[in-house]
């Protein structure tokens, strides 16, 4: 075990040793009161039994079993008691610190198999992710957070599977200028890229002009664009051509001089003209950059359409949803469409970023990534 690892089971052992000192929380009922605090002792006696014996080499599984099984009596502990004690935060404490230790225990496990490797890429964001919605429904629970400041994950999961008929109206709606802008922006920055590429007099006109574009206010340009285009889809469209266009343009341009003087020479010396040295040589070199901008880009076209909607749109989308709901307190509501907004992007930077691998199989990050 590393040091940071023998650190967080120590941890681990002092926050069971503090829970079992302390009162976990008041129930109404003597009977509740003697199951909840047997099953809790149970638990923290298992965690301490097995960081005491199996602390020179704690096995990941056990621990991330440990993490899991302590996560749901956290919760359950939440539909007991009628109000907290300390005990039920050293508790708390303890299963973040174990989620921790595991996460560090499989990202330091020494495997060469690939799907062992394959299955640890998956189980340690998973655990970060649980850890977080678990701290965040305790302490929302818990300390009695009100609800219009930060409502707790179960009370959004319940609003977001109430209303998927009308979450389903909004996202297409979003969705759709945004595939739509992301595609003209990309493609025209692409075919600017190009031409200045191609032509010293627009390097030096349209990159300049460019950057002035990246540097226009989004809160300035949406209602322009709502004034220009309506209230429909083709104006949140306009916003994410111009949010995309300046990322795709300055890495296309750097892509197309990533290949060397040398491979460029050797193309000349095949009498090669402009445009095979581009298609066979400086759009393969420049694949990397172009991916990076479409990434970069599928964050930003969700983000800049969404922000659009507040400033006119028809009684559907994304940003209306969520300008209109706040406006009512229904803050479980906006949170349910930041998940969907979340969840989308992620999606999309996902198949985005498959796309590369598969085109640029050839690049030496893909390659390392593979072995």
């Amino acid at each position: 075990m590393t040091i940071l690892e023998r650190v967080l089971a120590a941890l681990a052992a002092l926050m069971a040793t503090m829970a079992i000192a302390f009162e976990v929380g008041a129930t109404g009922s003597m009977s509740v009161a003697i199951v909840t605090g047997l099953i809790t002792l149970g638990y923290l006696a298992a965690v301490l039994i097995v960081l005491a014996i199996l602390w020179r080499a704690l096995p990941p599984l056990l621990v991330g079993l440990l993490a899991v099984g302590g996560g749901v009596l956290v919760i359950a502990l939440l539909d007991q008691v009628q109000s907290v004690g300390p005990g039920y935060w050293f508790l708390l404490a303890t299963v973040c610190f174990l989620a921790w230790l595991f996460a560090e225990r499989l990202a330091n496990a020494q495997t060469r198999d690939q799907g062992r490797r394959s299955l640890a890429n998956i189980l340690i964001p998973a655990m970060f992710g649980a850890t977080i919605l678990l701290a965040w429904e305790a302490i929302t629970r818990g300390a009695g957070v009100p609800q219009v400041l930060l409502p707790p994950p179960s009370g959004i999961w319940n609003v977001l599977i109430g209303s998927v008929p009308t979450l389903a109206v909004d996202f297409v709606q979003t969705f759709k200028a945004v595939l739509i802008g992301y595609a003209l922006g990309n493609g025209i920055a692409f075919v600017v890229a190009i031409a200045i590429d191609r032509s010293p007099f627009l390097k030096r006109g349209l990159l300049p002009l460019g950057n002035f574009v990246s540097a226009l206010p989004l809160i300035g340009v949406a209602p322009i664009m709502v004034m220009w285009f309506g209230f429909d889809w083709p104006s949140k469209a306009a916003v994410v051509v111009i949010m995309t266009f300046f990322p795709m343009l300055v890495n296309t341009v750097a892509g197309l001089n990533a290949s060397s003087s040398v491979e460029r020479d050797m193309m000349r010396t095949y009498a090669s003209s402009y445009w095979q040295t581009l298609f066979k040589l400086r759009l393969p070199a420049a694949a990397p950059f172009i991916f990076n901008a479409l990434k970069i880009n599928s964050t930003l076209a969700l983000i800049g359409a969404i922000v659009a909607e507040f400033f006119g749109t028809p009684i559907v989308g994304m940003g209306f949803r969520i300008s209109s709901e706040i406006g009512k307190l229904n803050v479980q509501m906006v949170w349910a469409e930041i998940a969907v907004a979340a969840l989308a992007g992620s999606v999309f930077y996902w198949v985005v970023a498959l796309i590369e691998r598969a085109v640029t199989f050839w690049h030496p990050s893909v390659r390392g990534g593979r072995t």
